[in-house]
């Protein structure tokens, strides 16, 4: 059975969640998640010979959330993976990210390959810095209604999600969520990121009642705004990055998504995947599980341990 802790990393306090012994692997999770996402992960890694951790992100759950926006950006993201190793007792861990936390773990690889020895990214490619902000990017495109703008004025997504969290969980988690292709990443006008959102619809049959229960009560307490502030460090991560433009990830990595999951099946998340080995220059393995959608971790547990244990201890 995993325990849980909390401590002091990077100026926050950071609860998680923790299993096993052996070489330390860090379990990065994304929005709107919590360590609980991986609680699939947890034991069959710690079973396989691994001192598992999986923290609330910063802005997270039981983790501090910070009041300043500018205090979520990558840097300060993963600033906190950096610290938590040290205060762990350790110089070296592996590291897995799952959505918001792949680009956390691909740039903890990329900024600091002293520690991260491995590099694991599940749903969203490794990073390529493109040749402009890309909030400002998709303005000049003529998109003004892609969810990362719906989410930038403090307080709007916040009071949208806040107003019914069960509702907001269901619908993000087991419909409106990205693991349906026919469920657009656009809000219209007025109408919000739920609009669509079907209160009795049933759980999928990887997510239980008392799954969306545990997530729920731990947002009620804790709010959005701190997984929200993420979005809204966008086009500042783009500035941030720039002394990494064509930089390189040379440790072993891996990359699974699923196949119907929105953020690869897109054309610039297609073009991503099947361009990351220009940045993965040890990618190990590309795996895309058929049929499986962005909650890939949670959906299909044992074809995600088994893949991370082979390339973990491979």
């Amino acid at each position: 059975m995993s325990s849980s802790r909390t401590i002091a990393v990077n100026g926050i306090e950071m609860f998680l969640l923790e299993q096993g012994e052996g070489p330390l692997a860090v379990l990065c999770h994304g929005w709107p998640e919590l360590s609980y996402s991986w609680r699939h992960q947890i034991p069959a890694l710690a079973a396989a010979g691994f001192h598992v951790v999986a923290p609330d992100m910063r802005g997270f759950g039981r983790t501090s959330a910070p009041s300043d926006v500018g205090a979520y950006t990558i840097f300060h993201n993963v600033g906190d993976i950096v610290a938590l190793v040290a205060a762990l007792g350790e110089k070296q861990a592996v590291v897995v990210g799952h959505d918001w936390g792949a680009p956390v773990a691909w740039h903890c690889a990329m900024f600091r390959p002293d520690i991260f020895t491995k590099v694991a990214g599940l749903s969203v490619p490794p990073p390529v810095r493109g040749r402009g902000r890309p909030l400002e990017t998709l303005s000049q495109n003529g998109i003004t209604n892609f969810y990362w703008q719906y989410f930038q004025p403090p307080g709007v997504a916040e009071a949208e999600f806040e107003r019914d969290v069960a509702h907001t969980m269901r619908t993000v988690l087991a419909g409106r969520g990205f693991s349906d292709p026919s469920a657009h990443q656009f809000v219209e006008e007025g109408k919000g990121f739920l609009h669509g959102g079907d209160r009795d619809r049933p759980l999928p049959a990887w997510l239980t009642e008392v799954d969306l229960a545990y997530f729920s009560k731990i947002y009620a307490q804790s709010g959005f705004r701190g997984g929200l502030n993420w979005y809204r460090n966008i086009d500042r991560n783009w500035e941030l990055t720039a002394p990494w433009q064509d930089a390189t990830i040379d440790q072993p990595s891996l990359f699974l998504a699923g196949s119907r999951d929105g953020v690869i099946t897109g054309l610039i998340g297609a073009r991503r995947v099947a361009d990351m080995e220009r940045v993965l220059t040890d990618l190990r393995a590309k795996i895309i599980l058929e049929g499986a959608g962005h909650w890939v971790q949670q959906e299909r547990p044992d074809e995600v341990n088994a893949a991370l244990v082979e390339f973990l201890k491979g």
